[in-house]
Order: structure tokens, then sequence, then C-alpha cells
């Protein structure tokens, strides 16, 4: 389905190289935008994306790429040249690593973060997007703080916006639950594992994490870019699982009907027992936004709530949602892989 707000519009996506990437640009090589932009510092990826979209259909948008940093306000320039929306995906995203590289995690999430709404507010970008994680909510570690900090980047930069009485970027931020199959993650890892009959390493079985398909988080992406407003922080009623769960499905999905099994590991720095995609005082402020009926969603049919940074509480009753609420069963878990 055409939306005609991208009609003729330009789409830079940072870090746009990853499995998020990959599943923004196939939906975006189907609408009616002029260009669709790939910034990433990895130019042998940009190479292996560059191949894999060449084939793209007859009419499509313009795929292009620029490599470059994201703290590097130079190259932002030369990117941001003329973009309508802006995605920006790129961040230190791993947990051990972050945990090992704070001052890394810094420069990247926040200062990174800063410095790509600085330059998008500069070439008049009528919407940025910034891409958190359930991570940045009672954050723990040095990946859930430096996302912690990058919202509070993103919430000044639209809270500045707003104060003024001349028009500016509109900055909203979406969080993202567990993405799976993204480089780092465990379905990816739990797979090899079974696949070559080793022990499924799993932190801890009754663990909870939020499940989202790459589908699943472009749906939440686009929601913001055509309906979100200055300052939102957009969410998606994500469904979560345990790890056992998670392991269960997989082993009945790619197992070879011998025994797998699990070793406990305890779990890593940084990591939490269960992750919060919204606190209480930010669900009493949440309202249903009506995106399936406005842009066809690849069939996922989960809600999708906007909490606004000014919102009075609609809601005052409302709970925490965190992913040990209501986690799914094995089925239901079968069901969401089968999806990747």
């Amino acid at each position: 389905m055409k939306n005609l707000a991208l009609k003729n519009k330009i789409i830079l996506i940072t870090g746009g190289t990853g499995s998020f990437g990959y599943a923004a640009v196939k939906r975006l090589l189907e609408q009616d935008l002029k260009e669709i932009r790939i910034y990433s510092r990895n130019e042998e990826k940009q190479s292996e994306m560059a191949l894999f979209f060449q084939t793209k259909p007859a009419g499509s948008p313009i795929l292009s790429f620029f490599p470059g940093d994201i703290t590097d306000p130079h190259c932002l320039d030369k990117a941001l040249n003329g973009v309508d929306f802006l995605i920006h995906a790129a961040a230190a995203k791993e947990v051990p690593y972050c945990e090992a590289n704070p001052l890394e995690a810094s420069r990247i999430n926040i200062f990174g973060t800063g410095n790509v709404i600085e330059c998008a507010v500069n070439h008049n970008v009528s919407k940025v997007i910034i891409i958190s994680t359930d991570k940045a909510c009672y954050p723990v570690g040095a990946m859930g703080i430096s996302k912690a900090m990058m919202e509070k980047v993103a919430f000044s930069a639209a809270k500045k916006s707003s104060d003024t009485t001349i028009p500016g970027s509109s900055v909203c931020v979406v969080r993202f639950g567990n993405l799976m199959g993204s480089t780092g993650t465990v379905v990816p890892i739990f797979v090899k594992q079974i696949k070559e009959g080793k022990n499924l390493t799993v932190t801890n079985p009754e663990m909870t994490r939020f499940m989202m398909t790459p589908d699943d988080a472009v749906d939440l992406t686009f929601c913001a870019i055509l309906e979100g407003s200055n300052g939102d922080l957009i969410i998606q009623e994500a469904p979560s699982a345990t790890l056992e769960t998670l392991t269960k499905a997989l082993v009945d999905l790619y197992g070879t009907g011998k025994g797998v099994k699990i070793e406990v590991m305890g779990p890593r720095p940084g990591e939490k027992l269960f992750e919060t995609m919204a606190t209480q005082a930010e669900m009493s402020k949440a309202t249903e936004i009506p995106f399936i009926s406005k842009f066809g969603n690849n069939g996922s049919g989960k809600k999708h709530l906007r909490i606004p940074l000014k919102g009075l509480n609609v809601n005052p009753e409302a709970s925490e949602f965190n992913s040990h609420t209501s986690p799914v069963d094995k089925e239901v878990m079968k069901s969401i892989l089968t999806r990747l």
C-alpha cells in the first residue's frame, strides 16, 4: 500500500546496513519515494546491501549509499542535503560490548545522536525518528544508560523545537524490544548451537524479553514517520517470552529430534531479569494510534501507542508495560519465529 505522505520524499537511514535496514528498505522500495539513502561506517556492508538490492523493481526509488561516522558532521552534511525524513538507527547496541567500552557507547549513542539531530535541524529535515530500546527504561548497564541519555538528548531537542515560533524539525523516539535475528541477539546464536548439536547457553531460563521481528520494527518506525508528533515516544505492544519458551520453540523448529541440553550461564553484566517498554508514568499518558487502518503493516496487527512529551494522565491507573506481564507460550512463540 502506497502512502501519499512519502511521495517524492527522500529518507535517510543511519546505521542502515543491519537487519532492520534491510527490512526497512524492502518496504520503502514499494513506496513512491524519490530516494532512500543509507548512511553507515562499514563500506563492505554497504557494498553487500547494494548487491542484494541491485535487481529492485523498475520505477523503485533510488537507493544511495553514504559512508561516514555519525559523529562526523562533515559526512552527515553531505548525506542530509535535501532529506525529508531521517531514521536514526546507528548505535552501539550489543550489551557486552557497551559494558566493556562505556566511553565508546557514550560517544556513539549520546554524542553521536546529538550530532545527528543538530545536523538534521540545520538541514530542515521534516521529521527525525530516533531508534531506542526497552533497555532505556530503568537502565542498569552501559548500553541502557547510554540509550536513556540518548532519549534525553532527543526530547531536549524536541522541547527546543516546540518552544520556538518558527516550525523546525519534529523529533520522535521509538523503542524496540529484542530485534530477533539481528547480529548479537540470541536467536541466531541458539539456532547455530542447535544445528551443531551443542548445548544451548542460556543466561537464565526465567528471563523474559520483548520479541520483535524486523517487520514489526519497521511498522513501528513507519508509524512514527506518518503519525508521530514532535516529542512523542511511540511504542508497540510487542509480545514477550521467557528464554526457556524461546529455546523450546527453536528446538521444535530447528532441532533434529536429538535431546538438546540447556546450559545455564547466569546473567551477563548489564542484564536484567525482565525489560520494561514503558514506565507507569509513561503508560498513564499513552493513547492508541489507529495506524493499521492507514498503512499496510504486513499483518502483525499489534497496537501502537503514543506517549506525548507534555501529555496529560489519560489513564492514571495504568501499570508499567514490562516483559514479565504476560509472556506467550511455545506455540505462539513458534508462530512469531516463522515470520522471521
